[in-house]
């Protein structure tokens, strides 16, 4: 028997096993009854095994392809949901409107399966005969496919069981409660610890599989977000906080971690930020066909023609139905490093150009703007004029007027032919370390003038903000309209500056919950799009979009801005109704409950 059939039967085993038996969530299928001892030979074994998590595997896809019309990762702040980007209909989550499933939720029995074939390996690969070095790559991305899995599941539940062993059907373990969530953290540091020092560093030459720096970040993500999520629920007494932890052990991981991709990258020169001294350098980090040799792109998806492709410029040409707010836009800086509320150089929001003139260059380069530069279709050599309004249905229509101009690479026949390489999908890049490393420093109020001039400085740079426009920590400039009034104006801009350059990467809804800030973020908050009669007689608009236009004008403010959300009551009397006490986690299904009291509800549920 070949070794490829040897493959495709132990997968099929893995899967028929994984949804033999509905009795719990992690009770599966008895190992006596596979022969498998021909397979777990040599470390091209692991390897084969390895790859199918790398693609679409059973419950949970850990690097997706959004090959169909959409924004891909560009649309998920909308989507999961928070204050910066929103979608044509409101969130239910952040409206308060989830319920206790009876079934299902994530927590059903094929939500675990990927975990199930996780373990089946790490039970499995010792017995491969090829010398442990030869091994050990594929053990690390196993343990980072696990950290990966479980991070998922804490951020949606909280406390989780951590099975780190296959289970057989009487395994006590199945009728246990769940682990305080720190607890796992632990177990999965630990796990990471070793991923790191099994992954080989990334090198000049591409492999399309998982290495160390990018097992760096995620470990670094995980310890940061787990680390504010004790430090300020804990702060704010919520019922998420965790007994007898503040967090800070795992912050100052983060900052541990994270400083060290930093030392790993200075010294390796393979890692570091892309397009410094570029023209648009930030813009064009996020439309590049192959990043094969982008020292900033830790690890990405390589699309080929005819096999596996994506469309999401087509999506963020026609609005995607999502739009930027006016909190996001507003939280730009100007030039000279002040805000809209202090510097002498806001010239205020009338207008799309007005609105980027003298703003931090991140803001052109990350909407559309009717400049005569924001391509459409270069093969129709088309420019953005006015946003997508007339649209009908979700794929369509930007509905506060800040449309997504990221990722977009305007090649027409890419997205329409679906025969023509397609722009590359990144899901790990080094600019998040840097953040990482100066939110974890000044959390630990440990950060230095060095720290900041290494970490956000250098985005700036990047971003081409003249040095005026520089942070410096002795001087910062009061700003009235801060999102988070008791902190520290450092801990404020450094909060600024995350969210500016991640905006719409899709991590916005787990920061506002590890910050434990929807109190200040989301709730009895009412979404605002950008000025309407800006697009009044708008030269060259045709009739659909005057039309459109005009139909608008009941979903504007007193102050003239754009609500999209005003035929919703439910959002636009009072706003977000958030449930502060209950809906920073999801429920458990109660069919679980009953298989299992020990589990217990989350809190307010």
């Amino acid at each position: 028997m070949n070794k490829q059939i040897k493959y495709i039967m132990i997968l099929i085993a893995a899967a028929v096993f994984s949804t033999s038996c509905n009795d719990d969530f992690l009770e599966r299928y008895p190992l006596t009854n596979v022969s498998d001892a021909g397979y777990w030979n040599s470390a091209t074994d692991l390897k084969l095994y390895a790859n199918r998590f790398y693609n679409s595997s059973g419950d949970i896809t850990f690097f997706p392809v959004y090959n169909d019309w959409s924004m891909g990762p560009f649309g998920q702040d909308a989507d999961w949901g928070s204050d910066t980007q929103i979608a044509l209909e409101y969130n239910r989550r952040m409206n308060g409107e989830t319920l206790v499933p009876s079934s299902g939720g994530g927590w059903a029995i094929a939500n675990w399966s990927t975990l199930r074939s996780l373990n089946y390996f790490m039970a499995n690969y010792k017995k491969a005969n090829d010398a442990w070095d030869l091994c050990k790559p594929y053990v690390g991305e196993i343990l980072f496919f696990r950290t990966m899995f479980y991070f998922d599941k804490l951020i949606q539940f909280g406390d989780i069981p951590y099975v780190s062993t296959l289970l057989q059907n009487d395994s006590e373990m199945l009728f246990e409660g769940r682990l305080p969530r720190n607890q796992v953290v632990d177990s999965l540091m630990r796990d990471m610890d070793l991923a790191v020092a099994y992954l080989p560093a990334r090198t000049a030459t591409w492999t399309g599989r998982l290495n160390k720096e990018t097992a760096m970040l995620l470990q670094a993500r995980l310890a940061l977000y787990e680390g504010t999520w004790e430090k300020y629920h804990a702060l704010k007494n919520t019922p998420f906080k965790v007994q007898g932890s503040d967090g800070s052990k795992f912050i100052r991981k983060a900052a541990e971690v994270s400083g060290a991709l930093m030392t790993l990258a200075e010294s390796s020169g393979l890692t570091g930020l892309a397009n410094v001294g570029t023209k648009d350098g930030y813009n064009l980090l996020f439309n590049r066909k192959d990043y094969s040799t982008n020292s900033e792109v830790l690890f990405w998806r390589k699309y080929e023609a005819g096999v596996v492709y994506n469309m999401i410029s087509g999506g963020l040409y026609n609005g995607g139905g999502r739009g930027l707010t006016k909190r996001m836009i507003d939280l730009y800086l100007c030039t000279d490093g002040k805000p809209i509320s202090a510097s002498p150089l806001y010239q205020g929001d009338k207008d799309l150009k007005t609105l980027i003139t003298n703003r931090d260059p991140r803001l052109n380069q990350t909407i559309c703007v009717d400049d005569g530069k924001h391509v459409g279709w270069k093969q129709l050599n088309t420019f953005y004029t006015y946003p997508f309004l007339t649209g009908e249905d979700a794929t369509t229509r930007a509905p506060t007027g800040y449309q997504l101009y990221k990722g977009h690479d305007g090649d027409r026949d890419e997205n329409f032919s679906k025969t023509a390489p397609s722009v590359g999908m990144i899901y790990f890049r080094y600019a998040e370390a840097l953040l990482i490393y100066a939110e974890a420093r000044a959390e630990l109020g440990e950060i230095t003038q060095n720290d900041i001039d290494r970490t956000i400085n250098a985005l700036r740079t990047r971003a081409e903000m003249p040095a005026e426009g520089m942070l410096n920590i002795g001087n910062i400039t009061p700003d009235p309209n801060w999102l988070f009034p008791s902190l520290s104006p450092l801990l404020n801009e450094i909060r600024r500056e995350r969210t500016i350059e991640l905006a719409c990467e899709g991590r916005r809804r787990d920061d506002i919950f590890r910050w434990a800030a929807a109190d200040e973020l989301i709730k009895g908050y009412i979404p605002k799009g950008a000025v309407w009669e800006q697009w009044k007689d708008y030269p060259g608009a045709p009739t659909e979009f005057y039309k459109a236009w005009t139909d608008l004008l009941e979903f504007v403010d007193d102050e003239g801005y754009l609500n999209p959300y005003k035929k919703f009551p439910a959002v636009s009397t009072t706003g977000y109704n958030f449930n502060l006490g209950r809906d920073y986690l999801m429920p458990l299904p109660t069919q679980e409950l009953t298989l299992n009291p020990k589990l217990k509800q989350n809190p307010g549920w």
